[in-house]
This record gives C-alpha cells, sequence and structure tokens, in this order.
C-alpha cells in the first residue's frame, strides 16, 4: 500500500508520539509498504516533505503545523494514496483530513495526546470542554481514530466519538535490555553497587506531574538517604526544576544506545504522570530490567501485574503512588519481578503493531466506493515485445502519465524505442523538462536492469542528438539508426522512425523546425479547447487530426510515405516495416509487405504490441487499459519522485555512460 503520515512531530524529535511513528514506518517500510511522511521541522529527508509551522508560544519544543490544503490537494492528485494517517490534530493535521475526504481517500487519525487533560496544568481548566470538542469535531471528519490504550477508547467513546479503534504500542527489547547497565555511568551518578538509583525519563513539563515525583524523590531518599536521582529528558520545567532540586541530576535529552544506557543502569523507574494515552516510558523501563511505579491506567492497566511484575498506584492516588515507591525501595534485590517485567514485554514487537495498523487500514479502504479508493494494478501483460515512438518527452503535451502506466502494465523481452523518445529541439527552443518526463526514462531504465528487458533506442529526427554516438551498446541497451526484428514465425521487420523518407525532415530542417513549432502551437489551443470541453462533459477532441484529415496534401503525404517505406521493406528483403514519425497509427498488409506504424504519445497514445505467440498488433491506451480492466489514468503504485532529474537517474549505470559519450 501507498500511505501518507501527516504529523507536526517526527523523528529526530524526541518525544512519545514522534518516537512511535518513527518505529511504525520503518517496520511499515519493512513490510514492503510504500511510506511518505509530511512533518513540521526544520529538515527533511528522503521520503519526507516539510511543512510550515509555528512554535508554541511558552513551549519551543513543540511546532504546531499551518494549514497546507493546496498543496496537499495537488500532491495526492498527482500520487493519489491508498490511505492518510493523520496523527495531529493541528491546522496542519485538519487541513490534511478535509482534503482527503474531498478526493475519496480514506483517512485515519490518530489520539496521541490528551491535550485536554494539558490545560489544568497549565491553569486553563475552563477550556478542556471547548478543547474535547475541538478534538471530537476533528476526529469525526475521519472514517477512524486509533487509540493507543483500552481506556483511552473508552474515555473517547464516552464523550462521542465514532469508529475508534484501538492500537497498541510496541517496545524494541533488543535495544532497552538490562545488558546495558553500565558501571561507569552509574560512578557519573556518585551511585555505589549498592546505591538504588531512582530515574524518570520523559519531557520536562508541568503536565508529566514531576513537582509530585520531586516529592516522592524527597520521601525516598527520608528512607535510604544515598538514593540518588536522574531525570532523563528537556522541556519547558527543566530549568525551575532543577533549580528547585540540586540533589537530582537533570542529564537532558538522551536517545537510542545512551537512553537505553540511562535505563538499565537505574533501579527503579517512577512514572508519575496522570495524562498519558499510552506512556511508552513505561514499557521501555520494563524491558530495561527496572522497577517500575506507575498510576494504574494506560500502559501499566494494561500490562503491570501489580506485585508481579512492577507496582501500581490507584489513579489520581498520591498517598497511594507514594506508598508504592518506598515499596520500589525493598525491591532492589527481587530479580524475579526484573524478570518477569522483561517478559511481559518481549512479544510486543513494532512488527506487530505494524501488522495490525495494516490489518486497521485495509478495513477502512475496503468500506470505501471502489470509484473513491486507489485500485491496484494487479495484472500484467507479458509480451515478447514492446514498440514506442514519438513520446517526446520534453514538451507539455507528452502523454507521460499514460507511457507510465503501459510501462507498468507489461513485462517483455524487449522494448523499441522507435525515435522522437526526447524532443531535443523543443528543449532547445526552451521546454521545461518536467519530473514526469524523468519518471519515464527511469521507469525504463529500471525495466532494463531489474526485470531483464533489453532497450533498443532508435534514432529520430528530435533526438539527432544522439547521431553523434551511433550506433552503440551501453550496458545492455543499443542505440541505432536502424535494426531488424525477427517475428515468431521467422517474419523478418525493419524497425526505423522513418524520418529519412521525409524530404521536409531530411532536405530543410528550418522549415520542419518551423512546422513543428506550429504544430506545438495547434497543440496549446488543443489543449486549452479540451479544457473547455472537459468542463462541459464532452470528450476529447483532437484539432491536428481534423486537419491532417481535411488538408488534402497531409493526406497524400501519409500515402506517399507509406508506400516508400514499404518499398524500402522490400529492398532490405524484409517481410515488414515498424516505424513511426508521422503521428498516425497503421497496421497494413499491401502486398507482402506487413506495415506498422506505432503511432505517438501526444495525440493517439497508441503502441506496437508483439504477444508471445507472435501476433503483432497496433493498440491504444484506452484500448489496452480495457483489456486489462484498468481505468484509464487510474492512480498506480510507484516510489516517490520528489528528487530532481539527475537525482532520479544518477546511480544508473546506463545513464552516467549515456550522458559520458553524448
Amino acid at each position: 500500500m501507498r500511505i501518507e503520515f501527516v504529523t507536526d512531530t517526527f523523528p529526530p524529535d524526541v518525544n512519545g508520539v514522534a518516537m512511535t511513528l518513527g518505529r511504525l514506518t520503518s517496520c511499515l517500510k519493512s513490510r514492503g509498504h510504500y511510506i511518505h511522511v509530511i512533518h513540521t521541522g526544520e529538515s527533511a529527508a528522503c521520503g519526507e516533505t516539510k511543512k510550515y509551522s509555528v512554535s508554541l508560544p511558552g513551549y519551543q519544543e513543540v511546532r504546531v503545523g499551518l494549514p497546507s490544503p493546496l498543496k496537499l490537494r495537488k500532491r495526492w492528485k498527482k500520487k493519489r494514496p491508498d490511505a492518510i494517517y493523520v496523527a495531529t490534530e493541528s491546522p496542519l493535521g485538519v487541513s490534511a483530513i478535509k482534503a482527503a475526504r474531498e478526493m475519496g481517500i480514506p483517512v485515519v487519525s490518530g489520539f496521541h495526546t490528551n491535550f485536554h487533560q494539558y490545560l489544568q496544568k497549565y491553569s486553563l481548566g475552563k477550556m478542556q470542554k471547548p478543547a474535547m470538542g475541538y478534538l471530537r469535531r476533528v476526529h469525526s471528519k475521519a472514517d477512524c481514530t486509533f487509540a493507543p490504550s483500552q481506556n483511552v477508547v473508552d474515555m473517547l467513546k464516552e464523550e462521542g466519538f465514532e469508529k475508534v479503534k484501538l492500537l497498541g504500542r510496541g517496545v524494541d527489547t533488543n535495544l532497552f535490555n538490562p545488558s546495558k547497565r553500565c558501571a561507569v555511568l552509574r560512578s557519573e551518578w556518585g551511585a555505589r553497587a549498592e546505591t538504588p538509583v531512582v530515574v524518570i525519563v520523559g519531557r520536562v513539563a508541568p503536565e508529566k506531574n514531576l513537582d509530585f515525583a520531586m516529592d516522592i524523590v524527597r520521601e525516598m531518599r527520608a528512607r535510604i538517604p544515598d538514593t540518588k536521582a536522574v531525570v532523563v529528558g528537556d522541556g519547558p520545567s527543566r530549568e525551575k526544576l532543577a533549580q528547585d532540586n540540586g540533589d537530582v541530576q537533570f542529564v537532558g535529552v538522551k536517545t537510542n544506545e545512551e537512553l537505553a544506557k540511562h535505563y538499565a543502569s537505574a533501579d527503579i523507574l517512577l512514572f508519575p504522570s496522570e495524562t498519558e494515552t499510552f506512556g511508552n516510558v513505561l514499557l521501555e523501563g520494563m524491558a530495561s530490567g527496572l522497577i517500575t511505579v506507575s498510576y494504574e491506567y494506560a500502559a501499566s492497566a494494561l500490562h503491570v501485574k501489580h506485585g508481579e511484575n512492577g507496582l501500581q498506584a490507584r489513579f489520581g492516588d498520591e498517598d497511594s503512588y507514594l506508598e508504592q515507591s518506598i515499596r520500589a525501595l525493598g525491591q532492589l534485590r527481587n530479580d524475579q519481578m526484573k524478570d518477569l517485567a522483561r517478559q511481559a514485554v518481549l512479544e510486543m514487537s513494532w512488527d506487530k503493531i505494524a501488522q495490525n495498523f495494516e490489518e486497521h487500514i485495509q478495513e477502512v479502504i475496503q468500506e470505501k466506493p471502489v470509484t473513491q479508493r486507489r485500485v491496484k494494478n494487479k495484472r500484467t501483460l507479458k509480451l515478447r515485445s514492446l514498440f514506442l515512438s514519438d513520446i517526446h518527452l520534453g514538451t507539455a503535451d507528452s502523454k507521460t502519465r499514460e507511457v507510465v502506466q503501459v510501462l507498468k502494465s507489461v513485462r517483455c523481452e524487449r522494448i523499441y524505442l522507435n525515435g522522437d523518445i526526447i524532443d531535443g529541439w523543443a528543449l532547445k527552443r526552451g521546454s521545461k523538462w518536467r519530473k514526469s518526463h524523468t519518471k519515464v526514462i527511469r521507469l525504463l531504465l529500471k525495466k532494463m536492469e531489474k526485470e531483464g528487458c533489453e532497450l533498443i533506442y532508435l534514432r529520430g529526427n528530435h533526438d539527432d542528438f544522439l547521431e553523434r554516438i551511433l550506433p552503440v551498446d551501453i550496458a545492455g541497451m543499443k542505440v541505432v539508426k536502424e535494426c531488424y526484428h525477427e517475428a515468431v514465425n521467422g517474419d523478418r521487420y525493419l524497425v526505423i522512425h522513418g524520418d529519412g523518407f521525409d524530404s521536409v525532415s531530411t532536405n530543410h530542417k528550418w522549415l520542419a523546425n518551423l512546422g513543428a513549432v506550429g504544430y506545438d502551437f495547434l497543440l496549446g489551443v488543443n489543449r486549452f479547447y479540451n479544457k473547455y470541453r472537459a468542463w462541459r462533459g464532452k470528450e476529447y477532441f483532437s484539432l491536428s487530426k481534423v486537419v491532417k484529415a481535411k488538408v488534402k496534401s497531409a493526406v497524400s503525404f501519409v500515402d506517399s510515405y507509406e508506400e516508400k517505406l514499404q518499398g524500402l521493406a522490400k529492398a532490405k528483403n524484409c517481410q515488414g516495416i515498424i516505424c513511426g514519425h508521422i503521428h498516425t497509427p497503421a497496421d497494413k498488409q499491401v502486398g507482402d509487405i506487413h506495415y506498422l506504424n506505432s503511432g505517438d504519445w501526444v495525440e493517439t497514445m497508441s503502441c506496437i504490441l508483439e504477444h508471445e505467440d507472435g501476433k503483432l498488433e497496433v493498440v491504444t491506451y484506452e484500448d489496452l487499459m480495457k483489456e486489462l480492466e484498468i481505468r484509464p489514468n487510474e492512480p498506480i503504485e510507484d516510489e516517490d519522485l520528489e528528487e530532481s532529474p539527475m537525482e532520479a537517474i544518477r546511480g544508473t549505470a546506463v545513464a552516467r555512460d549515456l550522458v559520458a559519450r553524448v
């Protein structure tokens, strides 16, 4: 599946939501899905897109994504996903849900943070009800909402949320492991082998209940004065808490191996937060073999068995929490509790969570009407050969999208690119090379390198810049002026672009260039005219075809062109000829000669197929899509193409060699 994530936070941000999304997307990619993440931040890696944001006043670490409806629609119209996952309820997330709904794309939201509960901690308790109303409205627009724990699922349903599904969390038990315990790190904390070390991990902010945690530490020290306390994390409350609690070590943000080492080198994890939707920290502490103290809700309610693999206090009962924290000091040598804590989370892999996510997404997709969801291209047509000509990459009217869909729908032994694939004339006149043009080149090279397809590129008149290197063989791709194709029955076909039999192209190139400009102008007029026809609900109309049919000289030119090529086939002792150039598809038997013209990918959108049984036929794009039971212009699976054209082909040996030679 192609799934796009929209979020205000993503690695390298350090918080529970970013960590969850980082792990989830990584596992989904490893399971073969195409994942793209749209997020706020200072930079974006490959497979990511950065969006504008503003920092939350007084809380610089938290960014709020700004709405981007037009850009999101444009992106998803071009690369329609199977589904969209919106992880945060910011204006960016809201605009993503709205755009997805308008386009009929399945959209799922995630409830990752109890923002409405945070307000009480920031003296904004009167805003809780309006905040919950806002969250309910946002999530009601999605097809489904994922919540990380059963108590959050129940809470949301009580608040009037519909279609809420449970999607748990995982933990990397290889990373978070008791074996990471470090005596050197403990000595830096001033802890001896028998010294109890209490660790508190997470954002250092009011909603994490850290003032209460500092009171707990003081009470624990009253029992065992040698007790050390370490706070791992950062946030708006760090400076004040560090100032008021000089005997507590605030070590800042730690990640990956460093974080795992800090967990394993402690003895007790205090997790006093009352606002979590889940609490990844608790799982990481259990995986590290710590005695954990938590309130009985969220992750604790799911995975902690009080007195067996951890200690629990009644939710919201501070006296109960203090009692369990003091009790934890007496469990420092309880290896059984530590082992059971780790055993409880060993099977909670992120791969399992990704599998559950995948299943939920599939259910949401299947609930959508087939006309509103992205259907994968499941059928592939097996051929001996495919003949394409006159694609005219580098022009605005090149039907690259349709070419790509054809290439992705067929598997063949060889592809003949019969001239005018790249329009060098148009590029010299200042025409713009687009990403979609790169996509065609990239896909052709991919078919050659990964599918073992042979590529034969025949020079045309618009790509006559290749003349200087003819003939050449580049890593399996032949670039020639003409060649022979042998059919299954042994018949020989001359394959040639055909511009040599157009007297204007060969003898009056200035006139041919002038004609190309006129043709481009006609196509431009035709493009705008057909936008109007589409608005009126009418089918595509080709102005140039009408002109060709009406102008007597044009008709006689085509007839003369066909006769000359048939004569050439006879002279070459061939039974047929395959050409392009004149943008007029044809499949004729004239005497002993089989004349085939592949047409073009500017207007007629046609090509020549050689089936496995040897049958040669000229087909249009629409006819081929009908045969494969694919709706024309239907979105198809594809890799991202955010990179520049040169980046897209930089790693290909063929491209390097071709550029060097030309």
